[in-house]
């Protein structure tokens, strides 16, 4: 079948090669997403198994796991962590037994606790008895199958079609960000949304850290809905291959009545398309969230299951549902209470412990 090895993506210019060539690889699974993660996060390292044809030596199938440390979450491998759509990139279940058994070893040595892997559409590959599964988060998406004019016919009449009217009839204009401060912009509305939410904003530096790694490439894009230069409204998107992918939606609900998010949306479909690109997706949704589902929902999206799987098999029923950790319903609390100026600070904290 192939030997398995251990190979630093980012000093091996077979990795990314092999990453673009895969039918599941994605943007999560580049080389510059590993530096973003451990230049981001001193908690997290990567490990990179492969399968190697033995004649060739060239990559066959992969399944990176990057090491998750936390005194208060516990030591787990993640595949891959902050990855809202991810598949270990195999090609046959043969594949996957190889790489999963290195894994285990890798597991066992560094005394992990549990571990998680994420797909979204390699789990009919996935059958091994050691592991649980869960179906709790769900993935919306759109085949750009049509002029954007004609897909929209298929999104709710009020809740999106007029919506998207009402943007243009506010006059909102859209920018591209290309400059330092546009990442700023986005943040401070970063910031605003997950005090909204009464959620620990992602640290900076991860988002700076993103924008350095693939916006060059453009492979990240950065889009702000303005109204007479005020920022209301910013995405930020993914590019790879054939998707996009709606990836951190921030907004200033002040301006919620002139619809800044709907134009961002539209904008960034109607981009896509022109673009070439066969799928627009909504990222994943923990369905507690009712109204996230029904906003993606709307917009006329397929909705399918994104299974992860866990090891040991009774992981799978203690952490699918994150939603419901009496650690995460603390933290949203402890977010209710804090001044603005402590979120930010909250935030770098409680990322130390996450993945």
């Amino acid at each position: 079948m192939g030997t398995i090895a251990f190979i630093n993506p980012e000093e091996d210019t077979r990795w990314d090669h092999f990453v673009e060539n895969h039918p599941y690889g994605w943007i999560c699974h580049l080389s510059g997403w590993k530096q973003v993660l451990e230049k981001s996060f001193s908690h997290m390292k990567g490990y990179y198994p492969v399968l190697l044809d033995e004649t060739t030596l060239q990559i066959k199938a992969a399944m990176p796991v990057f090491a998750v440390k936390s005194w208060l979450t516990g030591k787990r491998l993640v595949s891959i962590p902050f990855a809202t759509l991810c598949d270990p990139l195999i090609a046959s279940s043969e594949e996957m037994h190889q790489l999963f058994d290195a894994v285990l070893n890798l597991f066992n040595k560094i005394g992990a606790n549990y571990l998680e892997i994420r797909t979204l559409s390699s789990s009919h590959l996935i059958q091994n008895d050691q592991l649980g599964s869960s179906l709790f988060y769900k993935h919306h998406y759109l085949l750009l199958n049509n002029e954007p004019e004609l897909l929209k016919k298929k999104f709710h009449r009020s809740c999106v079609r007029q919506r998207i009217s009402r943007a243009y009839e506010s006059k909102l204009t859209l920018k591209t960000g290309d400059h330092a401060s546009d990442l700023d912009t986005f943040y401070q509305l970063h910031i605003k949304t997950r005090m909204r939410l009464s959620l620990p904003p992602q640290p900076y530096a991860f988002f700076k850290s993103l924008w350095e790694t693939f916006s060059p490439s453009k492979k990240l894009s950065l889009l702000i809905a303005e109204k007479d230069g005020t920022a209301l409204a910013s995405l930020i998107l993914f590019k790879f291959r054939d998707r996009v992918s709606a990836e951190f939606a921030a907004s200033d609900e002040t301006y919620r009545d002139l619809s800044p998010n709907h134009f961002l949306f539209w904008e960034a479909i109607t981009s896509a398309y022109e673009g070439g690109y066969k799928i627009f997706d909504f990222g994943r949704t923990s369905p507690d969230n009712k109204s996230l589902m029904d906003f993606k929902r709307h917009w006329g999206t397929t909705l399918i299951d994104l299974p992860q799987y866990y090891y040991p098999r009774h992981a799978a029923e203690k952490l699918a549902n994150v939603e419901e950790s009496l650690s995460y319903k603390l933290v949203k609390k402890l977010c209710e209470k804090v001044p603005d100026f402590a979120l930010k600070q909250i935030g770098n904290l409680c990322y130390k412990h996450l993945g």
